[in-house]
């Protein structure tokens, strides 16, 4: 039962479940394109190199949603804003699907990426804000595990899809997706916890610049996402070169997300150890996995065991950390959930782009290795930041 103003007293398994699925159908569509840069480059006419500019169009999308869209979360009915998201997502990933200029292709990838990211990280937030704070951090590290497996599947999907039928038709079946899921969605959530403070949309973006100015664990944490993310996207934006060299099709490109799914669902838990006060060790146990897959990750080009391993290391640091952040994130103010999350995912947000555009740029001058050096060398600094930063940071 809920109380006017309060959370629910516990979240069923079902609900929690339907906000993971949400979220993973959410953001699959902002990873559709990456084992697809070289069909796109082809097709439109672009450089290996400026292909990168597909994933950065998408990720400037999800900074705008960050910025613009997200924080509505903490002014508006949260359940009316949401089905309306879902639903200009399904128009706006039709319209990709019949992109016929590099212009219209990249529009397309903003207004996805707007429209998907401010699906995902509003579902987040109104996860943290009905659930009651002592199984918050098990209910956002679900809804993130959920967040995780979309994305690593969207991979596989689209490279499947693209090799039956197209690229647009990944598009076009990702709108269909999104239909079915506006219907279970406008039956299935709950109402969301009123808000205790209005604000106006003015004041609402305002607040934000204070947010980061004064929230310690924010800093923090969104420092560690932006290169935990520009890790991320380094590795996953290069893996289709050296494997399209090595004659895999779209399809088996696409099914190496499959692997960093048993990663992501291993870390799930990271949620449950934050709300047990463990969350330094384990930040700090992710940090030098995600440090050490680099190594079985060089070996793309030439082994496939090695590659396997290294992804499952990769997901699996990569999983714990960003549940380990968002559940410290999310301890306290509800009222201020869609802010915060959308503070924290515009480090995410940069942290991708810059990853894309050095994974591709870096892989034209220096290879593979030369991309997971750079991965590496992302990794320890991230390691090297928590330690300088741990003193100070209360978890």
């Amino acid at each position: 039962m809920r109380d006017t103003g309060s959370p629910i007293s516990t979240v069923s398994r079902p609900l929690v479940w339907l906000f993971a699925c949400a979220a993973g159908l959410s953001v699959a569509n902002v990873y559709y394109a990456q084992p697809l840069l070289d069909t796109l480059a082809q097709q439109f006419g672009m450089s290996r190199s400026d292909s990168g500019m597909v994933i950065t169009a998408t990720q400037a999308g999800c900074a705008l949603a960050l910025l613009l869209v997200v924080p509505l979360g903490d002014m508006l009915n949260r359940r009316t804003l949401t089905l309306l998201q879902l639903l200009l997502l399904a128009v706006s990933l039709a319209a990709l699907a019949c992109a016929a200029s590099t212009a219209a292709l990249l529009a397309g990838m903003l207004l996805v990426g707007l429209l998907g990211t401010a699906m995902t990280q509003g579902l987040i937030a109104y996860a943290a804000s009905v659930a009651p704070a002592h199984e918050r951090g098990r209910v956002v590290g679900t809804a993130q595990g959920g967040v995780v497996i979309g994305l690593l599947l969207a991979r596989t999907l689209s490279g499947l899809v693209t090799d039956l039928a197209g690229w647009r038709a990944v598009y076009l079946l990702s709108a269909v997706l999104s239909l079915a899921l506006l219907l279970l969605l406008w039956r299935m959530l709950p109402p969301p916890v009123p808000l205790q403070r209005k604000l106006s949309y003015g004041a609402l973006l305002a607040s934000m610049l204070e947010l980061l100015k004064s929230n310690r664990v924010l800093q923090v944490r969104g420092v560690l996402a932006l290169l935990l993310f520009a890790a991320f996207s380094i590795f996953w934006s290069a893996l289709v070169f050296p494997l399209s060299a090595q004659g895999y099709s779209h399809a088996a490109v696409g099914a190496f997300g499959l692997v960093g799914v048993a990663g992501a669902l291993g870390a799930a838990r990271a949620g449950a150890m934050a709300d047990r006060g463990r969350a330094q060790w384990s930040t700090g146990a992710a940090l030098l996995l995600l440090l050490a897959s680099w190594l079985p990750l060089a070996f793309a080009g030439s082994a496939l065991w090695p590659l396997i391993v290294g992804i499952v290391a990769l997901d699996l640091a990569g999983q714990a950390i960003h549940v380990t952040n968002q559940s410290l994130i999310f301890r306290h103010d509800s009222d201020a959930h869609s802010r915060l999350v959308a503070c924290y995912m515009l480090f995410y947000a940069v942290g991708s782009g810059l990853g894309a555009i050095a994974a591709t740029s870096v892989y034209a001058l220096a290879g593979w290795h030369g991309v997971c050096a750079l991965g590496a060398a992302v990794s320890l600094l991230a390691w090297l930041f928590w330690r300088l930063t741990l003193p100070a940071e209360k978890a």
